[in-house]
């Protein structure tokens, strides 16, 4: 039998707090009756004796200290879950928010999730199709793998997020059990109709279960959305054998609201006011993506955050780069010269797909590609340099061979269409024609045997429509 309390003995922000409570659990689920015979939901979130602080889901606005009755209910915030899920679009603590009624709850579960023998975890191979050149080639995204984007405010971030629901497929089978969860945090109204517009359009909202919290939403629940998003991933791939991919976005709006969250709760900062435990918070969720033993499906994660002021070693990217497996990180001065995606692909990189590629996954010459081009574009950047020292007509003419193919390679390779769709195929011989722009000498991460089958310097000419000097030797 549950006990009801009478009154509360303080509220700060999104916080109640009662004392002379008996027998409270962390994370438990509370119903709160206020004084207007509404009915308010929170969870317990700090215990101190038998004082317990209350998050609030829907705000504490006029609450009354004296006549809100608040009942303990014994056990977690559970998510209703059916198959169901797809197709529909729930608020960030899992209510349908599409104007359809609730889903037939199959199963409840905890948001929290269950914990996870790390022994359990099978190592990611197979990759994921993105139809995006620059995250296939050079930071290939890995089926189980947790690949963050690194943004800035004004960056086409949530086109990218949009091209990937719409594009993305894994490389065998018939995709059929292939969907996506995605949950968006903190976004304005017309970033929120963008996204389900979006969807819609491209006929892909069968196979997306959306969940999002708006800006003007409680914070409390924008903490809730991923844990939801994560909850409904976890039923779908191992209940149902689907591989999933979950993109977060924005995990800066998460964060923030957790530093509010904080504050309210009286906690000592950290870095930049961040709460001590952001790196723990943070990979408790990152670390609910992978594949485990004995099941079929997969969870994947793109988790997406605006770095404040591109600095990247600010607390959100800093940690989230240590939890993850890698980072796809958008360029500012790429999207300024009209790039699209301004993937910069220098500080870029998947940490698992050295063993995703290759013969059996994508294709054989797949790692010396990506090598090279990442060595060719390096060199890019050094010739850069010293041209704006010196002068472009200065510089000798292999630099100026390399300055003729990062132009080339920032046209041709990184800018592709918000539509534009290449296979892994297209992907990669485009990269061959690209290099084949550079003297062979040039190309010293590549054996002779593989360049002999893909180097074809005249190809890449003709394609590329350029135009080399022809010398005159003089007669002697």
């Amino acid at each position: 039998m549950s006990i009801q309390y009478m009154g509360l003995s303080e509220i700060s922000g999104p916080l109640i707090f009662l004392d002379h409570v008996q027998n409270a659990s962390y994370e438990e689920m509370v119903e709160i009756k206020c004084g207007d015979g509404t009915t308010r939901y929170g969870r317990v979130v700090q215990l101190d004796g038998q004082r317990a602080a209350v998050q609030v889901f829907e705000g504490t606005n006029a609450m009354s200290l004296t006549n809100t009755k608040t009942r303990f209910t014994g056990k977690p915030i559970e998510l209703a879950l059916s198959k169901e899920l797809l197709g529909r679009v729930f608020s960030g603590s899992g209510k349908a928010i599409d104007g359809l009624p609730e889903i037939y709850a199959q199963k409840r579960a905890d948001i929290n999730g269950q914990p996870l023998n790390p022994v359990s975890r099978v190592y990611p191979r197979n990759y994921i199709n993105t139809g995006i050149s620059s995250i296939d080639a050079l930071t290939t995204l890995i089926r189980g793998q947790k690949l963050p984007i690194f943004s800035g405010s004004g960056m086409p971030h949530n086109e990218l997020a949009v091209q990937l629901v719409k594009q993305a497929k894994i490389a065998d089978g018939d995709g059929k059990n292939f969907c996506i969860v995605f949950a968006a945090m903190g976004v304005k109204n017309d970033v929120a109709d963008y996204f389900k517009r979006s969807f819609e359009e491209a006929g892909v909202m069968d196979r997306v279960a959306m969940f999002v919290n708006l800006s003007n939403d409680p914070i409390i629940e924008r903490t809730l959305t991923p844990r939801c998003a994560l909850t409904a991933a976890e039923y779908l791939a191992y209940e149902h054998d689907m591989h999933v991919l979950v993109i977060l976005t924005d995990i800066t709006s998460y964060c923030e609201a957790l530093r509010e969250f904080s504050s309210s709760k009286g906690e000592i900062p950290g870095r930049k006011g961040y709460p001590g435990y952001l790196y723990s918070d943070l990979a408790s969720l990152y670390e609910r993506a992978g594949i485990i033993k004995g099941a079929k499906g997969s969870v994947t994660q793109i988790p997406i955050l605006t770095m404040p002021n591109d600095d990247i070693t600010h607390p959100i990217p800093d940690l989230t780069g240590y939890i993850t497996e890698g980072q796809i990180v958008l360029d500012r001065s790429l999207n300024q010269m009209g790039i699209y995606p301004p993937v910069g692909i220098l500080p870029s990189l998947s940490r698992l797909m050295k063993d995703g590629i290759g013969e059996g996954y994508t294709r054989k010459d797949h790692s010396d590609v990506s090598n090279q081009l990442f060595a060719a574009y390096a060199k890019v950047q050094d010739a850069r340099s010293l041209a704006s020292v010196i002068g472009e007509d200065e510089l000798s003419e292999i630099d100026k061979k390399y300055m003729m193919f990062g132009s080339y390679f920032e046209q041709y390779y990184l800018n592709q269409g918000a539509d534009e769709n290449r296979s892994i195929e297209e992907t990669l011989d485009l990269g061959w024609d690209l290099l084949s722009i550079l003297p062979r000498e040039e190309l010293d991460r590549v054996d002779n045997e593989v360049l002999d089958q893909f180097y074809n310097h005249e190809r890449a000419v003709q394609r590329f429509g350029i135009k080399e000097e022809v010398i005159i030797a003089e007669l002697a």
